[in-house]
Order: C-alpha cells, then structure tokens, then sequence
C-alpha cells in the first residue's frame, strides 16, 4: 500500500495483516481521488478518515495538500500501523488519531480548533457486515447524519466505502446519494452533506 499523488508520492505505508483491514487497490484510490480533487478543494482542509486502518486515505489527502486528518480506529494493529505511518511521514502535527469506536463520534469529539480550518471530506469505511445488519446499519445512518448535519463544510463529501452488492435504499442516508463509482466488488458512494429539506 502506498501513497499515490502528491509530497509523499510513492511512499509506502505500513499495513499490518489484520481481520478489520481491507486495503483499497492503487487503481481504485487513482479513480477515486482523480473525480475527488475536482469535487472538493482539499488545500488547507481537514480531513475526517473514520475506520481508519492504518491511515491511507487520510494520509493520501495530507499529500495532496489538506491541512490536517483526523483518524478514528479502535483496532490496536492498525492503530500501531497508522501510528508508525504518521510518524514515518512526518505529519504528526497535522493528524489526531481517536482510538474509539467511529459510531461514538459526537460533536464533542468532533469540535476542531479554530486554526485548524473547516472539515471538506469523510471517508467512512466500515467492515462491510456492518451494513447488512440492522443494529449497525442504524448507527451508520446515525454517524453519517452526525458528520453530514453540523460538521462539515458547505460543500464536503462523506465517502462511503462498501460492498458494491450492498442496498442502501432502505437506509437514511440514501437521501444524501449524490454519485457511486464502482471497481469490482466494491462500491464507493458520495452522500452529500447539509441539512435536507424535510420530506
């Protein structure tokens, strides 16, 4: 795994086997940021990479400019892993890791300093069981609604990372669907942020 554009192009990043981490393809994360750097201007922005793993696509946003990242993982390998990635980098002033369950995420948690800037990009990525049971599916809608009402910026994206045969019509954030790019057996869907009009 390794970092694909940008100050730290072709770096490569530590990414210890572990049961919660699915690392995301070159070729896929070149696509995605591809349409993303047209999307949102990351320059100067905060960054929010919830189930993080080791850190790639936080860490892929600092190198392509992004003011800070903000990580959420609860796994302690992959904490280890995101931990020594930061480090080897150089960006431990720029990150803040939160070792917690990302569906504890509350205003709280989530309030930034105020030199940090505004919060541009999401990316929620959750073991993909998690979005074909109904207890977690409920507070994935919860998180999304958190992030998506009060903490982001006009204008920012919350990517969600799941299996391409997943449905999500029937879940509350398929409101906010703006877009979905597919590789393979995954899917990656755009939900809008902002408070929707009530239907």
């Amino acid at each position: 795994m390794r970092i694909i554009a940008g100050e730290f192009r072709h770096r490569i990043l530590s990414s210890p086997p572990t049961r919660t981490t699915r690392p995301i393809t070159d070729r896929a994360k070149q696509s995605l940021f591809d349409a993303l750097t047209v999307a949102v201007d990351l320059s100067g922005g905060v960054v929010l990479d919830c189930f993080s793993g080791t850190g790639s696509m936080g860490l892929e946003c600092l190198s392509r400019g992004a003011g800070r990242a903000i990580f959420v993982e609860r796994d302690r390998a992959a904490l280890a892993g995101l931990g020594k990635n930061i480090a080897t980098l150089g960006v431990v002033s720029q990150c803040r890791v939160l070792a917690m369950d990302a569906y504890r995420l509350g205003p709280a948690t989530l309030a930034l300093p105020p030199d940090w800037g505004d919060l541009r990009l999401a990316f929620v990525d959750p073991p993909y069981a998690h979005l074909q049971e109904l207890g977690t599916r409920s507070l994935l809608d919860g998180l999304v609604e958190t992030l998506a009402s009060g903490r982001m910026a006009v204008g920012g994206l919350i990517i969600l990372r799941h299996a391409m045969a997943t449905d999500l019509s029937e879940m509350a954030l398929a409101r906010r669907i703006v877009r979905r790019l597919q590789y393979g057996t995954m899917a990656i869907t755009w939900l809008k942020s902002g408070v929707l009009p009530r239907t």
